[in-house]
């Protein structure tokens, strides 16, 4: 059984000024989308995925038509955890209960964050109060796995905003929490509007109180930290992203989605006219990428090192046949005298000052 299956939704009401996730406001096209989407999944040479995911874009943009066929399909796969991107605004109480009857179990909402004037910097479509009108017909439906996602760093927000966001959510009593810093991606409006000097953004030592903020508060309250920017209760951790996390296969459908399967990753034409277009052809994949085994070696240890849990030194023997040490020991030795991993006998992991320094630790990682 292949473990995971990522279904890409790539509509939206509009941008946001932040994303360069592959999204597109082109509604009319959300028929033969769909249906280009349902030939690819019935394409597929599984029976079986442990996860679903459905992201975006927006994919409760759908509407309840085009939504229910695209549920049939996913249905069929007998999936444990079955989650569905819910974006505050495009959620009405007919959808949440399509939803719940094609067996989804799981729901992720973008919240971002609590105050109304920071969603509308971030161009978001929805307020506040939208966002707890559809966190409440998610809970009255009984749906009792909900994450909540939360963006710190985000111009002009303040520390005293992060602690509002936080500590606010924490009271609605959600199973997961992500909590990413803002990345001002080259090709968005952020960007531009950086480069031209429009953009206030947060200091290094604000962003930095922000993330102790969120690991502390959550932490006390039941949310454990499990991965760098993800907190859950116990047994709600994000099963499809561990998926990513421990580099393991999954396939990817629809526009610009990738796959990794049999040590090759697959990538899907990135326009929605293009991605239906080639399915009526037969294929969507546009490009195939051997992966070496530096590669997939370099991908399992920075991967598996945003765990908190870190890599799994009988776990890397059993997939590459080397202990991590025959190649990492320099490395490890150097790391660990700079206080920015524990090496013990069954796992390597991040120290908190690691998670810190994370991305300059990933770099001892790299093959050529």
């Amino acid at each position: 059984m292949m473990n995971s299956l990522y279904v890409h939704i790539p509509f939206c009401i509009k941008k946001c000024l932040y994303c360069d996730f592959n999204s597109n406001s082109d509604l009319n096209l959300q028929d033969a989308y769909v249906e280009a989407l349902i030939k690819e999944i019935r394409s597929l040479d599984y029976d079986e995925f442990n996860t679903i995911f459905v992201g975006g874009g927006t994919p409760t943009i759908l509407n309840l038509k085009n939504m229910e066929k695209l549920l049939k399909e996913l249905m069929k796969f007998n999936s444990k955890e079955f989650t569905f991107e819910a974006n505050p605004g495009t959620i009405t109480g007919d959808k949440i209960k399509l939803l719940k009857e094609f067996g989804v179990n799981r729901i992720s909402m973008g919240l971002q964050a609590w105050q109304d004037r920071l969603l509308k910097k971030l161009g978001r479509v929805h307020d506040l109060n939208d966002f707890l009108f559809s966190y409440d017909l998610i809970r009255k439906e009984q749906f009792n796995n909900v994450n909540i996602d939360l963006m710190f760093a985000i111009p002009e927000q303040s520390v005293e905003d992060w602690i509002e966001t936080v500590d606010n959510v924490l009271k609605i009593k959600p199973e997961h929490i992500s909590c990413y810093s803002l990345i001002i991606e080259e090709g968005t409006p952020f960007y531009k509007m950086e480069m031209e000097g429009e953009l206030k953004v947060v200091d290094e030592s604000d962003e930095r109180q922000m993330y102790y903020y969120s690991v502390s508060k959550l932490n006390s309250n039941g949310l454990n930290q499990y991965e760098i920017s993800n907190f859950s209760m116990n047994g709600y951790e994000c099963k499809h992203n561990i998926t990513y996390w421990k580099n393991k296969e999954y396939i990817g459908v629809g526009s610009g989605a990738h796959s990794y399967e049999n040590g090759f990753r697959y990538f899907n034409i990135r326009k929605t006219d293009g991605y239906i277009k080639a399915m009526a052809n037969g294929s969507a994949v546009e490009e195939r990428i051997k992966i070496t085994k530096n590669d997939e070696i370099s991908e399992y240890m920075f991967l598996g090192l945003r765990m908190i849990e870190g890599i799994n030194k009988k776990d890397f023997e059993e997939r590459f046949n080397l202990k991590v040490e025959d190649i990492f020991q320099k490395e490890i030795i150097k790391l660990e005298r700079q206080n920015l991993i524990i090496n013990d006998k069954s796992s390597i992991k991040l120290t908190p000052k690691g998670i810190d320094l994370s991305n300059q630790v990933f770099l001892h990682f790299l093959m050529e």
